[in-house]
């Protein structure tokens, strides 16, 4: 009878604290990005930020540093990036490189030959039709070869200080598992988070999630007992965490 009042007693507690993490606070979007700004402080700072903080922050040196990043980590392509600029800066310095010679500088990055090939093909426009100076116009910059959204928003958002929202895994797993989204999409994120989103956020939220999401809100196990933000969070789609 001793053992099963103990036992009786640890399920209590037990339940009770499942259902005080169940009973969400609401969630406040500006103490929300306020504690994560805070949060991701220690962490390095996501690659197309750092790189304009060294002075790369030209709209050609930042949509040349996003094709570099596609599927690659950033440790890898802060240097992969920095050593190409090293060598050529300008649409027209990297349109004079041979495909050989680009190909070896970002060889580091995944499908290092097709972003080269891509590279080279942007960078011959861009001296063709903008004299060498890539604006910072949206419709231009989706229409350059294999640019999409997240890369041309990047683009715009820091090198144009044009507000808008780029969607990557982390903002997109981050978002929708604090449920202040529901999306299926990367791209449906971001069609919701314009809808939602205060406009003086479309910038940070990137510069923020990033960090976030790779040391906190990570994809697998995330640090929940870490997160500043865990009594507002929804915790969608999480199954384990630490």
């Amino acid at each position: 009878m001793v053992i099963a009042g103990i036992i009786a007693e640890k399920r209590k507690i037990r339940d009770t604290g499942l259902a005080r993490m169940t009973r969400k606070q609401p969630f406040e979007i500006d103490i929300v990005m306020e504690r994560v700004a805070e949060a991701v402080r220690p962490f390095p700072k996501a690659a197309l930020f750092e790189l304009a903080n060294d002075g790369f922050r030209s709209p050609f040196e930042q949509l040349v540093a996003c094709i570099i990043s596609i599927r690659t980590l950033d440790e890898v392509t802060l240097p992969t990036a920095r050593g190409l600029f090293a060598r050529a800066r300008t649409a027209g310095e990297v349109a004079g490189l041979s495909f050989e010679e680009l190909d070896r500088l970002i060889y580091n990055s995944a499908f290092h030959a097709r972003k080269s090939r891509q590279i080279i093909a942007i960078a011959g426009r861009i001296v063709a039709d903008f004299g060498g100076d890539l604006p910072a116009d949206e419709a231009i910059l989706l229409s350059l070869p294999g640019v999409g959204p997240k890369c041309a928003n990047l683009v715009l958002g820091i090198a144009g200080a044009v507000a808008r929202i780029a969607v990557d895994v982390h903002v997109d797993r981050v978002t929708n598992r604090w449920g202040y989204v529901r999306a299926t999409t990367p791209e449906a994120t971001r069609k919701a988070l314009a809808a939602k989103l205060p406009a003086r956020y479309w910038i940070e939220i990137n510069r923020l999630l990033v960090p976030f999401g790779k040391h906190i809100c990570t994809g697998h196990q995330p640090r929940c007992s870490e997160c500043p933000v865990l009594e507002m969070c929804e915790q969608r789609g999480v199954t384990a965490h630490r």
